[in-house]
C-alpha cells in the first residue's frame, strides 16, 4: 500500500517543488521509493503549469538534486488519497486546515520544520520568492534538516502498516 506525503506552499513554484525533490531523494535514498510516493502543490492556482522558479532549479542542482516539476493548485479531494500534507508555513496550515474536509484529513496536515528539532519555535520556512539566491540557499538548508525527521516518521508510519 502506498504512502502518500504533498507538499505544499503558495504558488508551488519555490518551497515545496524544492521539498518534494529533497524528500524525494532521501526516499529513494532509504529504499522506500516503491513505497513511499512524493508530490506537491500550492494553495492558490497563479503559477498552474509553469515549470520551477530558476533559482529554485539552481540551487537544487548546485546541490546534486534533479528533477522536473509543474506547478498546480491543491485541491480538498486530495486529502482522500493522501497520508501527510506538509505544510512550508503556517499560513499555509492554517489554510489547509480549512479546506480539510474533516477533522482527521486537518490532522494529517503538519508543518515541514516541525521534524526538525533545531528549529526550536520558528517552524516557518520563509519564501524565497521575492529576495536573491541567500534566500533559496537558506529554504534548502531548512528542508534537507527536516527531511531527515520527516523521513524517520514515515518510515515508522509505513512499517506501522506493514506489522
Amino acid at each position: 500500500m502506498t504512502y502518500r506525503v504533498c507538499f505544499v506552499c503558495t504558488g508551488n513554484i519555490c518551497r515545496s517543488p524544492m521539498a518534494e525533490i529533497v524528500f524525494r531523494a532521501r526516499v529513494a535514498e532509504a529504499g522506500l521509493d516503491g513505497v513511499v510516493e512524493v508530490d506537491s502543490a500550492g494553495t492558490g492556482g497563479w503559477h498552474e503549469g509553469d515549470g520551477a522558479d530558476p533559482r529554485t532549479v539552481a540551487v537544487l542542482e548546485d546541490n546534486g538534486y534533479a528533477g522536473g516539476h509543474t506547478a498546480r493548485q491543491f485541491q480538498p479531494s486530495w486529502f482522500s488519497r493522501l497520508d501527510l500534507v506538509i505544510a512550508l508555513d503556517s499560513g499555509h496550515l492554517g489554510a489547509l486546515r480549512r479546506l480539510a474536509p474533516t477533522e482527521q484529513d486537518a490532522q494529517k496536515v503538519k508543518l515541514l520544520r516541525s521534524y526538525d528539532p533545531a528549529a526550536g519555535d520558528d517552524l516557518d520556512v520563509p519564501d524565497p520568492y521575492y529576495g536573491g539566491m541567500d534566500g533559496f540557499e537558506e529554504c534548502l538548508e531548512m528542508v534537507e534538516a527536516a527531511s531527515t525527521g520527516l523521513l524517520a516518521a514515515v518510515r515508522k508510519d509505513v512499517e506501522g502498516r506493514a506489522a
